[in-house]
């Protein structure tokens, strides 16, 4: 189990977070969880205050990572076998729009998010536990109309092909229910 990675993605509301959670416990009795939010309005507080009565037992280490989370990993301790990261969107929009955000064009800012995506998942896979990253799919929809939305989709898409490339498994969740995309997905020969 050393080094696995894992991602799980889905939709809004689609149970991709309660997934994650209930997959890792099933390999650790204790977890590392590596949150991402930035508490900027009440209906963000209320989603942090969310899922955190979901955590708020002894079987989850709780960490606050809205930028730099890699250095999260480089510290873990050996408490654990697991880290849930919730979620690669968020941070990805922090790290996109954020207090620390780099100004440029967009390629300049893709570039930028994109290697800090690699330095993410090198230190999962050097921290030498399952690691589950959680994701949001927000390319299902209609092509948005403004630029800012149309940037964060496409990056949000490139993000996710990233990390499943790395990524032992990748469960897409819907109503629920997770299905193992690497499992079923095609295989194209060399």
């Amino acid at each position: 189990m050393n080094n696995k990675l894992v991602l799980v993605t889905g939709g809004s509301r689609s149970g991709k977070s309660e997934f994650a959670e209930r997959y890792v416990m099933q390999f650790s009795h204790k977890c590392d969880y590596i949150a991402t939010a930035e508490v900027c309005d009440e209906e963000m507080a209320e989603r942090v205050r969310f899922h955190r009565l979901r955590r708020s037992d002894v079987r989850w280490i709780n960490h606050e990572a809205p930028y730099h989370a890699e250095e999260i990993f480089e510290s873990l301790g050996t408490e654990t076998q697991a880290v849930l990261f919730d979620c690669l969107t968020i941070y990805m929009g922090n790290l996109m729009y954020g207090k620390e955000a780099k100004l440029g064009s967009f390629t300049e800012k893709s570039n930028f998010i994109l290697a800090e995506i690699d330095k993410l998942i090198a230190a999962a896979k050097a921290c030498e536990k399952l690691t589950v990253f959680v994701t949001n799919e927000v390319g299902s929809a209609i092509v948005p109309d403004n630029q800012l939305a149309r940037e964060y989709s496409d990056l949000a898409g490139w993000v996710n092909q990233k990390v499943a490339a790395a990524a032992d498994e990748v469960f897409y969740c819907v109503a629920g229910q997770a299905v193992d995309v690497k499992k079923i997905s095609y295989k194209f020969k060399e």
